[in-house]
């Protein structure tokens, strides 16, 4: 899978519009052509109902699906859960060599963190899948459900030192607290990425903490700090 990347500003139309006519599917950008990715990458909007700061953001996301849908606009909604690397930095914060660990409800509700790289894989892989066209796609690995005291362990297992720190409280509470990563099943009409690609062997949180303990990226807060 090859990829060009072309650099460019929003008010280039002319050159907007002669790459959009290269090309067959647009990934999280302003147009489309054949096949529409909005930027979406995240929580399943549509199941889900967080407290108010993070719920005003996803119904955000939400207008945007409607609009797609109503406009006949060809579509596949990526349903990608955590970004695994940027919350493993939050959570555990191996960079600091903290030995303290801040736990966020019961410790018990389970999340989904995937690996970035896995997540763009899985993308392009559905980007030109007739069984992705107008559907929802649920980024939900087994081996990457986890709940902060499994992920917590799992790090102590590798290196004895956990480490956390409080993040803004909202998407904090739906993601670890109320759980709603898991607080819906995904039914037999869903379809669930690692089921729907069983060929790519994608990164589980184990092998996630050990790139992190031998290098690991670089954080990324914006979102939070």
């Amino acid at each position: 899978m090859g990829v060009t990347v072309v650099h460019g500003e929003l008010d280039e139309h002319d050159k907007i519009v002669a790459l959009l006519g290269q090309v067959d599917v647009v990934i999280s950008a302003l147009a489309y052509p054949q096949r529409f990715f909005p930027s979406d990458f995240g929580i399943e909007e549509d199941r889900v109902t967080p407290l108010p700061p993070f719920e005003a953001v996803l119904e955000k996301k939400r207008t945007i699906r409607r609009a797609t849908e109503a406009a006949g606009i060809p579509f596949t909604f990526v349903s990608a859960n955590c970004f695994g690397s940027y919350f493993i930095n939050y959570l555990l914060r191996p960079r600091e060599q903290r030995h303290n660990v801040d736990v966020y409800g019961s410790g018990e509700a389970k999340a989904v963190l995937n690996y970035e790289e896995d997540i763009a894989i899985y993308t392009i892989k559905a980007a030109d899948d007739p069984r992705t066209l107008n559907r929802v796609v649920i980024y939900r690995p087994e081996k990457n459900i986890i709940s902060q005291f499994e992920l917590i362990s799992l790090w102590e297992k590798k290196t004895a030192l956990p480490h956390p720190r409080n993040i803004p409280v909202a998407i904090l509470h739906s993601l670890f607290v109320k759980g709603d990563l898991m607080s819906y099943e995904v039914e037999k009409d869903d379809l669930e990425v690692s089921k729907l690609y069983p060929d790519f062997e994608y990164t589980t949180l184990d092998r996630l903490l050990d790139i992190f303990l031998v290098n690991p990226p670089e954080p990324a807060f914006a979102a939070f700090e």
